[in-house]
Parts: C-alpha cells; structure tokens; sequence
C-alpha cells in the first residue's frame, strides 16, 4: 500500500468502515512510514478533542446576572396574581421541557448502544471474512494470553472450556470505536464465537440480535466482555454463564 492510498482510507479506518484485511494492510503501512503514522495520530486526537466537554458554550456571568435578577423579580409576584391560564400554560411548559429533556437523554444513550453494537457486529462479521479470524492460533491458554501483551492495554483473563463443547480457537485484535480491544475466540460445533473484552463497563441491552446472530453482554471474570455468535439463546446463555463464572469450572 502507497501513501497516497492509505491517506485516502485512513479517515474510514478510525471510522471502522474498513474490512479487516485492507484494515490490517493499512496498520502495516502505517507502522513502517513515519508521515502516514503521524498524520493517522492527528486525525485521531482531533477526534478525541471534539468530543471534550470544554468545547461547549458557557454563558457568560453577565447573561447569569442578567437571568438570576429577572428570576427574583418574577419570585416578588404572588402566583395568585397571575390569571388561570397562566398558571396552566407554565405548568404545561415545564412539563413539555421535562418531557424534551428525557427523550434527550433516552435517545443519546441508545444512540451509543447502536453505535456500540454496531461496531462489535462489523468486527465480528469482518473477521467471519477474513482468511483466517485469528491472528494467534491455539488452545494453549498460556500461549494466548502472553501473546496480548504490549498489544492492548491489559491482556484478558483466558481459558478454554474444551470439556464444555467450547473450545479456545485463539484471538485476536480488533476495533471498538477508536479503541483497540482484545477479542478471545472460540468454537463450538459449527459456530465460532467473538469474546470482546472491553476497556469498561458498559450499559449493553441483554441481548441484541442482528441478520442472524447475537450479541450478549455478559463479563470475563470481572473483565466487561460481549460475545457475538450465531448459536441458539440457550448455548449463547450457558457460554456466557461459563464466561462470567469466577474460576475455571
């Protein structure tokens, strides 16, 4: 891949809009060339910076002056002064904002679950293809865990539940977002199963359901994880259960 091809694509790869080998081969260049590495980290930080809370307007203290004064002005007025119609229209107001402003909130916080989920069923589905949707091949649990190290920030609690029908396939890295992640993988019949442990708790739904497969929120030890798979709501809740389970069964 050249510079000018991975200038190009570098604005969908934080977007997680890339399949995973174009993914893999952009990360390969930018490993090797100075400019593209730096320009990937700018575009990167000003991501990070749009999303400060600095970024909003504050009112001036004139203007708060300006609004604490007529509030003691309008409180010097008896409400019993004022006529009916008043009174019902400023109830109704304040209900109407109490309203506004719940449906706000609502719509943000599902607004990032989407955004969440979307990116863990990408992930998922990329990797399903991909050659091969491992990058460390084993079932040595002490030969995937170590293979994390200096790759994400804390490598993931590993285990294989190879007497339970789940058996550790490997892992791999992949994208949440901006975020790199650890992902765990592992099979079970015919279905291969994504472990995404995640950087912090989440507020995932339960159960998401998406063209066929799933995803569960659920926890690695006291790691937040996901799991996306195809397999049925029972095998999904035992392998989830299993997952959580404080040692190893």
């Amino acid at each position: 891949m050249d510079c000018k091809t991975a200038q190009n694509l570098l604005e969908a790869y934080l977007d997680n809009e890339l399949d995973r080998a174009t993914a893999r081969e952009l990360e390969t260049h930018a490993d090797a060339c100075a400019d593209c590495s730096a320009t990937l980290g700018r575009l990167d930080e000003l991501r990070r910076a749009l999303r400060e809370p600095e970024l909003r307007f504050r009112a001036p203290p004139q203007l708060r002056e300006r609004i604490r004064a007529t509030s003691v002005n309008t409180a010097a007025h008896s409400p019993s002064r004022l006529p009916a119609w008043t009174r019902i229209a400023a109830v109704c107001v304040l209900a109407f904002g109490a309203g506004a402003s719940s449906l706000y909130m609502w719509n943000s916080t599902h607004a990032a679950h989407e955004d969440l989920a979307h990116d863990l069923f990408a992930a998922h589905w990329r990797a399903l293809a991909a050659t091969s949707p491992v990058d460390v091949i084993s079932s040595d649990r002490h030969t995937v865990k170590p293979w994390f190290a200096g790759k994400v920030a804390q490598a993931p609690l590993v285990r294989d539940f190879v007497e339970h029908g789940f058996s550790l396939a490997g892992g791999r890295i992949d994208y949440v977002g901006s975020a790199r992640v650890p992902v765990l993988v592992y099979r079970h019949g015919q279905h291969l199963i994504d472990v995404f442990v995640l950087p912090s708790p989440v507020a995932l739904p339960s159960t998401t359901q998406r063209e066929g497969y799933a995803l569960n929120a659920t926890t690695l030890g006291e790691q937040p994880a996901a799991i996306v798979s195809d397999m049925d709501a029972a095998e999904r809740a035992r392998f989830a259960d299993l997952l959580s389970s404080p040692s190893a069964p």
